[in-house]
């Protein structure tokens, strides 16, 4: 079985007869390992040049011997036609000469970190006390899809090129839940003081956030995309009566919505997830996928497949953080085992995977062992 047979396996009521195995965030690990995946320079995954960017996907999807991959929306047709670039030493800088938009971009930092060293977060001096004041921080409503535009202006191309060269891979996305796009405009003490203090609002933002997701999704699908993982963080820091009124019901929206655009989607809940498990189920996702414990808690996979029960996919959370960077051979390959024997246990319903993003001090050698092990025994299995 090819990658993307073995991930559309996992995701039907009889399970993978194979295991597939994947890597979370892969543009993490992408931006981290750069030079040691790709010859090609840096900003060439800005470049509005497609035969520029299937060289560097084909370079490092070549070296990731995983079973899927992120396809986006690329620049239409006109874009790519009307873009200048100027090239600096640490940043590049892309200007449409018909509109005379600019958008800068800079060297990644390993590990994220912001050109100035300083850690970044989102503070915000004064929160809304009006719908007016709202409005003025909260994102435009989308347009409608235009599905059939979107074909026309060429925005499917660069998917579509690299889903037919990497057909044995399935193609997905990401997209947010609309409770943890919040911290995108409020911070993070602003969203707690808000769903604390002023929860109509946060119903009011979460609408809006669920209606750009869904208009993402909707794109993204377009674009080839059938798996859409949706990310949420800091959600297991309010109670669990406020994360049943506050995510669920748009949570169920949008997945709801994705399965009717034909995808399907993996609700990847970052933090402790015990005291609201069952919420978290009946949001009603295809796929659950856990961090690995940390934090002062721990999230044991054979837990989770004994709390899912075949209810849905259940991705594997190996410890990308202590044991992924540093393990021998065997050490890995023991842990490999025990995810996969626990994922049987769901019907099958299992996709091997790390509980968080490669680290900067991973080895792409240790990734690749990774990927080889998990294939080797997912097979046997």
């Amino acid at each position: 079985m090819t990658g993307k047979e073995k991930i559309r396996a996992a995701f039907t009521k009889e399970g993978a007869l194979e295991v597939p195995v994947v890597i979370p965030y892969e543009g993490i690990l992408i931006r981290d390992h750069w030079e040691k995946l790709t010859n090609q320079p840096w900003y060439a995954m800005y470049l509005p040049d497609i035969m520029a960017q299937v060289q560097w996907y084909t370079d490092v999807l070549t070296k990731i011997n995983q079973d899927w991959f992120v396809v986006y929306p690329f620049y239409s047709k006109q874009e790519r036609e009307s873009i200048r670039i100027e090239l600096f030493p640490e940043k590049i800088c892309l200007i449409d000469t018909q509109t005379n938009k600019r958008k800068e971009y800079f060297k990644p930092r390993v590990a994220g970190w912001s050109i100035s060293g300083h850690i970044q977060s989102i503070k915000v001096n004064k929160l809304p006390e009006t719908i007016s004041e709202l409005e003025v921080i909260l994102p435009e409503k989308p347009q409608k899809f235009d599905r059939q535009k979107f074909y026309t202006e060429g925005r499917h191309e660069l998917a579509e090129i690299l889903i037919k060269k990497f057909s044995d891979r399935m193609p997905i996305c990401h997209v947010s839940s609309p409770l943890w796009k919040l911290y995108g405009v409020f911070g993070f003490e602003g969203m707690m003081t808000m769903i604390a203090e002023n929860p109509d609002f946060v119903v009011y933002a979460c609408e809006r956030f669920l209606e750009i997701s869904i208009d993402l999704s909707q794109q993204f699908i377009a674009a080839g995309a059938e798996v859409l993982w949706i990310e949420e963080c800091l959600t297991d820091m309010i109670s669990p009566s406020a994360f049943e009124r506050f995510n669920v019901p748009f949570m169920k929206k949008l997945v709801s919505a994705i399965r009717m655009f034909g995808g399907k989607s993996i609700y990847y809940y970052c933090g402790n997830p015990w005291d609201r498990i069952n919420s978290i189920l009946s949001v009603g996702a295809d796929a659950i996928s856990f961090e690995e414990g940390k934090k002062g808690f721990e999230i044991n996979i054979e837990d989770v497949v004994e709390a899912t029960k075949g209810r849905c996919v259940v991705f594997g959370n190996l410890d990308a953080i202590n044991l992924l960077p540093y393990a021998d051979r065997d050490t890995l390959k023991k842990e490999i085992k025990r995810q996969i024997q626990a994922g049987i246990k769901n019907k099958r319903r299992f996709i091997m995977s790390l509980g968080s993003p490669v680290t900067p001090g991973t080895s792409i050698e240790q990734v690749q062992n990774y990927c080889n092990i998990s294939r080797e025994l997912g097979q046997s299995g």
